[in-house]
């Protein structure tokens, strides 16, 4: 589990993005993997999932996770749910104490927010559609409402596939200029013709930082060239594999 330290010393806030390391599942799922809707054996997936809540000192049912279908949606959470009964959504916001909010990624952003005065966290799935289309802004006014002050809120971006290892087509460029012209920033051009090389890490970070937040950062991990730290789609995809794991973002308030 790696920890950020913009999100470590906060009271009353437990966080951790997880690796692939440190659970039971086997050879191309090895070892933590926490996906539901990966292939792996379902009962090595929950004893990864009951892991994860351990680490924080829960029961495995305090820890949930959405149906995360690339949106801009973004719910808020009471009470849990039972594993694989999540609403359609990529963020989650809330102001109960020891619900630990789980995001599951492989090469997409996962970001974690936190207005500890407030009592008051967040955990988005960012990859391009939900950035491009408004998941951070959408989980920011989201914890608005449960009374988070926009100018104290805290968000870290995690593991996330680097530009280094983005390459995307032509149209996906056009979309994004189409958006906003100024977004043709975040491409650099490669060897081959009509493709260029995205980096969604500096876009994920920028959006947040023009949300008018506390502060904005990245862990620069990198999904893609960290075979040994973290599952990748696009690696998966690249090798011809037939399924892959995912790792899991988190976050939670602690009792008084």
């Amino acid at each position: 589990m790696i920890s950020a330290p913009e999100l470590a010393d906060l009271p009353g806030i437990d966080h951790g993005f997880f690796t692939r390391n440190g659970g039971v599942s086997e050879g191309i799922y090895q070892s933590l993997n926490i996906g539901l809707g990966s292939d792996d054996t379902r009962s090595r997936v929950e004893e990864n999932r009951a892991h994860v809540a351990r680490t924080f000192g829960l029961e495995a049912d305090r820890l949930v996770n959405p149906h995360q279908h690339h949106s801009a949606d973004a719910v808020t959470v009471r009470t849990p749910w039972k594993q694989g009964e999540g609403p359609r959504a990529d963020a989650m916001v809330t102001d109960q104490p020891d619900i630990l909010l789980g995001i599951s990624t492989t090469d997409c952003g996962p970001v974690l927010f936190a207005n500890p005065e407030a009592r008051v966290v967040g955990a988005a799935h960012a990859g391009w559609r939900g950035a491009l289309t408004g998941i951070l802004e959408s989980t920011i006014e989201a914890m608005v409402a449960l009374d988070a002050k926009r100018s104290r809120i805290i968000a870290v971006l995690g593991p996330t596939i680097s530009a280094a290892a983005y390459e995307v087509g032509s149209e996906f460029v056009e979309r994004f200029t189409e958006a906003d012209e100024g977004n043709g920033i975040y491409f650099r051009p490669n060897s081959k013709a009509d493709h260029a090389m995205f980096d969604l890490l500096a876009y994920i970070v920028d959006r947040l930082e023009q949300t008018g937040i506390a502060h904005a950062t990245s862990l620069q991990r990198c999904t893609y060239s960290e075979e040994e730290t973290f599952f990748s789609y696009r690696r998966t995809t690249h090798r011809g594999e037939g399924d892959y794991g995912r790792q899991v973002s988190a976050i939670c308030i602690r009792e008084d």
